[in-house]
């Protein structure tokens, strides 16, 4: 385990999803036990993903088929933010969307109108097949004046068959056309920390945030005040940490080390 810097007690946890509780669908060693403790102590937590395909009762299926218990109103996810900034924003609005049912049904919920008719926002999320036709209405809106806003950065997805093009890069391709850049509201955006902290009504200075990628999980919890845990069962490998201007404020081989923690 790595150094651990002072701090106040943790009441309130943070995690990533994918690398950090399950790894290419299968679950990460001693996660199970992990979500258990969480469970049994009475800690608010939510678990964290940039993926806006998914609602939440979908991704709860999903962990579940893995063997983890997470209810569905502890998963937070790039959607469900995206859907609050703009309920934030412009309440009420219109957006044009680009995604599936994590994203469309998120946006419905805070009343949203989705529409191709003038509308408010252009919503970029992931999708398991973009459509060049989609791709080109939304350019057409953006140059006609609607504002443009992603759900999150992330250039490629895994699949079982390699790298997919994710939001990252069809939203890439957007700018290039119209020369407008979007609003991404997912990680590295620290609002995706604050957001989730909001939900459970946690305070920065006693959550942690635990993650397997030094670029996004990492810094934004930095930038939003959080004690930043760095498993090295994902993205991130041990000999990469010191290229980064920054350091997570601990290091464990995987969360089976932090139970003892909780």
């Amino acid at each position: 385990m790595g150094r651990v810097t002072q701090r106040k007690r943790i009441d309130s946890w943070l995690s990533d999803m994918d690398g950090v509780l399950v790894h290419e669908g299968r679950p990460v060693p001693g996660a199970d036990e992990f979500i258990k403790r969480l469970s049994e102590s009475g800690r608010k937590f939510r678990v964290l993903t940039n993926n806006s395909i998914y609602t939440q009762r979908d991704l709860s299926v999903r962990l579940a088929g893995a063997g983890l218990d997470v209810p569905a109103e502890s998963i937070w996810t790039s959607a469900l933010a995206t859907a609050q900034f703009l309920d934030d924003q412009r309440a009420g609005g219109s957006a044009y969307v680009i995604g599936e049912a994590g994203l469309t049904t998120a946006l419905h919920e805070v009343g949203y109108i989705l529409t191709d008719l003038d509308p408010d926002y252009v919503v970029l999320g992931e999708t398991r097949t973009y459509s060049f036709t989609q791709i080109t209405r939304a350019i057409r809106l953006i140059e006609g004046g609607a504002r443009f806003i992603a759900t999150n950065p992330d250039p490629i997805g895994p699949s079982t068959e390699g790298s997919l093009p994710a939001c990252g890069a069809v939203a890439a391709l957007i700018t290039r056309a119209t020369g407008v850049e979007p609003y991404f509201v997912g990680k590295p955006n620290p609002r995706m920390m604050r957001s989730a902290l909001n939900e459970i009504e946690a305070h920065s200075e006693t959550t942690a945030m635990i993650g397997d990628r030094m670029d996004t999980d990492i810094v934004s919890g930095m930038e939003a005040g959080l004690f930043t845990i760095l498993v090295l069962t994902g993205v991130t490998q041990r000999h990469e940490i010191d290229r980064f201007p920054y350091r997570p404020s601990l290091i464990v081989d995987s969360v089976a080390d932090l139970i003892e923690l909780i």
